[in-house]
């Protein structure tokens, strides 16, 4: 679909407000779109966005898409909680043929590679080579005295 298509598509819009999701606005259309706001030390922010997304793309893509969603998803929001010192924003927008995960925190900074090298453990320092490697397109960009990081996978809706 790429990053010039969204606009094109109606979406229904819903909020995930503790474990539900709500709807918060409606227009016919194909598209579902949800938010969900992410306190700085909402740790388990992390789990809800996880399961929300689960949920969500229960009938979109083959289920290796939906997982990667996931896994992305999950790099995005940590990220956010750990390199910001405010809250985020995730919307996250399925449409028949894609699917878009955007992350909006409060610092401009961009993020770039570490130069750093990877934790031993595995836990850190490899969330833009994940992006980069599974996304069929990602990137960032300013938005107001924050920045948006943002995920595209390509996908086609299951019966």
């Amino acid at each position: 679909m790429g990053a010039t298509g969204w606009g094109m598509h109606s979406v229904s819009v819903f909020e995930l407000r503790g474990r539900d999701v709500v709807r918060v606005g409606a227009m016919s259309g194909q598209s579902t779109r949800w938010r969900r706001r992410v306190g700085r030390a909402d740790l388990s922010a992390v789990r809800e966005v996880r399961g929300a997304l689960r949920d969500m793309l229960r009938h979109w893509g083959e289920a290796g898409a939906c997982d990667v969603a996931e896994l992305l998803a999950t790099e995005l929001v940590t990220n956010a909680l750990i390199h910001t010192d405010h809250g985020a924003e995730v919307t996250a927008t399925v449409a028949p043929d894609a699917l878009r995960v955007e992350v909006r925190d409060h610092v401009a900074g961009l993020p770039g590679p570490s130069h750093a090298p990877y934790a031993d453990d595995g836990t850190h320092g490899r969330g833009l080579v994940l992006l980069q490697a599974l996304a069929d397109s990602w990137g960032v960009r300013p938005d107001g005295a924050g920045k948006v990081v943002w995920f595209e996978l390509n996908g086609k809706a299951t019966a």
